[in-house]
């Protein structure tokens, strides 16, 4: 904090000095003065955080970017002033000319506590209706409030930090990538929409009646082509576009950090991504990694944590109970492709209205398990479950013994095709480790998840689609199951996790058109189709096309993660609601007819599902 408040001092020093035109309004800001300016006469401009009138003399709370710095108008000595200040509310942006004197009471909570302004001269600049909520720390506003107000929420200290922590990693990526090598280059934002990934946002182009832009979800095919172009290394911190459903991590368009490389393989772009992860942690974070950020297949942490993009924070890894289970008459598990579970420990003194809670949580859709099946070691070591009848003591204490289970702790079992009760088993083992603190937001835990199944099979659709995208290289020796067994070939993918948040994905590219026009057969596209879609890809590939691969980061995740957020909204300047609306703006709005018409776009109205 110190060292970044110093920078911010030096840059504004250098910036007041080249452009004397700030000397009308201010000479200093409100976070830069300290006992060593005592005597001086300066100038103070912001917004008035608050006021208090103590009869003899009133103090005022000056606010601006910088800080805070208290004012001092004294009705002894200039009564018409201190008059004035009291007629003042909160957020009137003012003017005032002073001298800096020592503060009688000091604030430690504030860098500028050791001092005071003793007013002279107050010029209101502009005056302030009483604002909806607080502009504090934590505000009385709501989420939907502040939304709508959002240029006076981002007035507030924690929405100013996290766009400081934005700024500063922005240049700490680019300072990094530019010592790497990499030139930054601008990609269109009018694009082509292509299949696959989420919906596309389209824009209707006037000059070409009945025909459409998309904005880009990712800027995939334009760096393979710089990389056809000869442009080995390239990066940008780019806008993307989808238009899916929102959740916490979600907005309907966020910042990708985008980078490609020629001449590399998998471990070539780990090394310098893991070198940028490195660069960010030690430069923002302060944090220092010696040893090599570990490395998981997807079939391991799927097995283990029951999710590709695992939390290493705590433990509680997934148990295998399969054979455990069998020929005991239970014919949950006697019929279940898997039976596993997981150990929390500690809770082995769960009630039954615990234990109740737990199985509806499970039962809810985005978990999507039938029921859960508890075994409890209560502290004096005596064994509790909901399978006794099927299961003897010793039957159990054998579970028990599998899952390296102490007394006092409870394991709660699932059972069901398998990956369905993987992936419900890491749903509620994030839930225990939530529940049992085990989620330090101050401790950080990277990982490289690689080995990714390159397709995954759609039941309603009946067909494959590519789990990263349809230009992911599959691993060369597993190029022949592509006709025989797709669901078998692995990617050259990888994905960066940090305490459970994928930020970043990436894969070695198809770089040969063969293998791409394999690779659009397997995800079921007739050569037409992928003749319309990239062909103009396929052309650039006849022109040689270097070996290339790259990554891109979740740049508001990242920057959430660093700044302790469990949504990206406060990381972002301008975000949109859970409907994907600026209530701010008012947007998305509808169009004059005549504006309609000239886009030769006519709206349908929605018909009432009730007739």
């Amino acid at each position: 904090m110190h060292e970044g408040y110093a920078f911010k001092v030096r840059f504004f020093s250098y910036f007041r000095n080249r452009c004397k035109l700030l000397s009308m309004y201010r000479t200093h800001t409100c976070g830069e003065l300290r006992i060593d300016d005592t005597g001086k006469t300066v100038i103070l401009a912001g917004w008035i955080q608050r006021s208090r009138d103590l009869g003899g003399m009133t103090f005022i709370d000056l606010r601006d970017r910088y800080g805070i710095t208290q004012l001092v108008f004294n009705m002894e000595t200039r009564p018409e002033l201190c008059i004035q200040a009291r007629k003042l509310g909160r957020e009137y942006v003012v003017s005032v000319t002073g001298r800096v004197k020592e503060r009688d009471s000091k604030n430690p909570k504030l860098p500028t506590g050791d001092i005071e302004i003793e007013a002279e001269k107050l010029v209101v600049l502009n005056p302030s209706e009483v604002p909806p909520f607080t502009i504090e720390e934590v505000s009385d506003g709501g989420d939907d409030l502040r939304m709508k107000y959002r240029y006076l929420d981002l007035r507030r200290p924690p929405l100013k930090r996290n766009l400081e922590l934005r700024h500063r990693m922005a240049q700490e990526v680019r300072r990094y990538l530019d010592q790497q090598g990499f030139i930054e280059i601008e990609t269109p934002v009018l694009v082509n929409s292509t299949p696959e990934g989420a919906r596309d946002f389209v824009v209707p182009s006037r000059m070409n009646p009945g025909q459409f832009y998309a904005l880009p979800q990712s800027p995939q095919t334009l760096k393979q082509l710089l990389m056809v172009a000869g442009y080995d290394r390239y990066f940008q911190i780019v806008k993307c576009f989808r238009d899916e459903d929102l959740r916490a991590d979600r907005q309907p368009e966020f910042t990708q950090i985008d980078c490609e490389m020629s001449f590399v393989d998998v471990p070539d772009i780990i090394a310098t991504f893991e070198g940028l992860a490195r660069h960010l942690f030690f430069a923002v974070k302060g944090i220092r990694f010696d040893d090599p950020f570990p490395r998981m297949t997807y079939r391991e942490a799927m097995d283990k944590y029951g999710s590709d993009k695992p939390d290493l924070r705590f433990g509680m890894e997934i148990i295998d109970f399969t054979t455990l289970s069998r020929g005991k008459g239970f014919q949950v598990f006697d019929t279940a492709e898997f039976v596993g579970g997981i150990c929390a420990p500690g809770c082995g003194g769960y009630s039954r209205k615990e234990l109740d809670a737990l199985t509806e949580w499970v039962k809810r859709p985005q978990v999507g398990a039938k029921g859960l099946i508890y075994i409890k070691s209560e502290s004096e070591g005596q064994l509790k479950s909901s399978i006794d009848k099927f299961f003897t003591p010793a039957d159990l204490q054998e579970w028990m013994k599998t899952a390296k289970a102490q007394a006092g702790d409870l394991l709660l079992v699932m059972a069901g095709p398998k990956e369905k009760t993987l992936k419900a088993l890491g749903e509620l083992r994030i839930e225990m480790g939530n529940r049992l603190g085990m989620r330090d937001k101050n401790t950080f835990k990277p990982l490289w998840v690689v080995d990714f199944p390159l397709l995954e099979w759609d039941d309603e659709e009946k067909r494959y689609f590519a789990m990263h995208h349809p230009f992911t290289s599959p691993l060369e020796e597993d190029i022949p199951l592509l006709d025989t067994n797709p669901a078998q070939v692995r990617a050259q993918a990888y994905d960066f996790v940090i305490n459970g948040v994928e930020i970043g994905g990436g894969s070695i590219r198809i770089h040969r058109a063969e293998i791409q026009q394999l690779m659009f057969k397997s995800l079921g596209f007739t050569k037409e189709e992928a003749e319309k879609k990239f062909g103009f890809l396929m052309n650039a590939f006849r022109y040689g096309a270097p070996p290339h691969g790259g990554i891109a980061f979740g740049f508001d995740r990242w920057c959430a993660l660093f700044a302790g957020l469990d949504s990206i909204r406060d990381i972002i300047a301008f975000p949109k609601n859970n409907s994907g609306r600026d209530v701010m703006l008012d947007t998305p709005s509808e169009l004059q007819p005549r504006q309609l018409d000239e886009l030769h776009i006519r709206v349908v109205e929605k018909e009432d599902s009730g007739h």
